[in-house]
């Protein structure tokens, strides 16, 4: 059976120190890249007939060192955090009481409904691959990547904030008897054989 691949970009100086990172087009660090480098060997016995990168730089270079051609895919962006863009989530607690993401939006930035809008036109796209019994790869961010899982079983936006997702790991989601399903998550990109 088909299935869905989710890359996260590999490290950046942003995700080490736990910043929102959305429009800020920042590089890996060389962590990142190796990171990166590390997915290529078990991407290899997939036949991807789609593989959409976001297109931030830090995404884009990950699908590059994981040996991946990815075509830039707007909708893959990473959630807008408007007014919390580069800030921490510890801070903005500490600012206002209580504070989530998921729950609570940002200021400036997009809802959980646009997010979801835009990624449900992704996988849109990435059924019709899979229709055609091909394997889809997916390379993206930490929020916009836990919403595609969120809107593949059938769940709100909001319900990403379940599904934690590290740097550089790989997911897989797939379908069982006809039912969409978590088939792995946040698996390392070091340990690729954990992927069904």
């Amino acid at each position: 059976m088909p299935v869905i691949v989710l890359l996260r970009h590999g490290e950046t100086e942003w995700s080490r120190a736990g910043k929102h990172t959305s429009t800020t087009d920042l590089p890996l660090t060389p962590r990142g890249e190796d990171q990166a480098r590390a997915a290529a060997p078990g991407l290899v016995r997939f036949d991807f007939g789609l593989v959409l990168s976001s297109p931030r730089q830090r995404a884009r270079h990950t699908a590059d060192l994981a040996g991946l051609q990815a075509e830039v895919e707007p909708g893959l962006a990473e959630w807008d955090y408007g007014d919390y863009e580069g800030r921490r989530t510890v801070d903005i607690v500490a600012e206002r009481g209580s504070w989530s993401l998921w729950e609570d939006g940002v200021p400036g930035g997009e809802t959980a409904e646009q997010v979801a809008a835009r990624l449900d036109a992704v996988l849109d796209r990435a059924r019709l691959v899979l229709e055609e019994g091909r394997d889809v790869c997916l390379v993206a961010h930490g929020h916009s990547l836990r919403v595609v899982a969120a809107r593949w079983l059938g769940l709100p936006a909001q319900d990403g904030k379940y599904f934690r997702l590290d740097t550089a790991t790989l997911s897989q989601l797939g379908l069982e008897h006809g039912r969409p399903v978590l088939q792995a998550w946040n698996v390392p990109s070091t340990e690729p054989e954990a992927l069904q």
